[in-house]
């Protein structure tokens, strides 16, 4: 038994010793211990990094006071001129969007038959897609629905106290940063 035993540690010892004979300097120990650089991990860390806030404003949005709108995210932030969101809210967008990019308010509506029939308030237009207006608006209703997927509407909508914040802050001339 004992002679199996011996044999066994031998062999093991033999190829721990081919092992560390074939592997790379970085895993490898040296007669001195192992080096300096052996303590860093050789693999990246597993420790998950920190997400980023979903409701900061998009880094690409721009500087100062403006308007963003994030289409895949279908949220609003009103900016500041230090570059903080004073405000930030999702919205409904309709079937016609806008292009990404830097737009400016045009024209503002206080009460109007939105396209879909229904009645909307404080409407802040700041593009135009194939002579479709675009623009935010609250549905006086207080709904936020789907609109109808095949129709040619531009309406971003969003809740009425949303829109009451969005009718202060964006005038005729105020900047609209839409990003994708």
């Amino acid at each position: 038994m004992a002679g199996l035993t011996a044999a066994a540690v031998a062999a093991v010892a033999f190829l721990a010793y081919q092992a560390s004979a074939h592997a790379p300097d970085s895993v490898a120990s040296t007669p001195g211990g192992p080096k300096a650089s052996a303590s860093a991990p050789a693999q990246p860390s597993t420790a998950p990094k920190p997400k980023a806030d979903p409701l900061a404003v998009p880094a690409a949005s721009g500087k100062g006071e403006r308007v963003v709108y994030a289409l895949k995210d279908r949220r609003v932030w009103l900016v500041d001129e230090n570059n903080e969101a004073i405000r930030t809210f999702t919205v409904m967008p309709s079937p016609v969007s806008p292009p990404p990019g830097v737009h400016q308010v045009t024209s503002r509506s206080g009460t109007v038959q939105g396209s879909d029939g229904i009645p909307i308030e404080h409407v802040v237009r700041f593009a135009n897609v194939d002579e479709v207006a675009i623009g935010f608006s609250a549905a006086q209703d207080g709904s936020m629905a789907s609109p109808d997927p095949t129709s040619k509407t531009g309406g971003v909508r969003m809740k009425r106290a949303d829109g009451n914040a969005l009718w202060t802050f964006a005038t005729v001339g105020a900047k609209v940063v839409v990003v994708p």
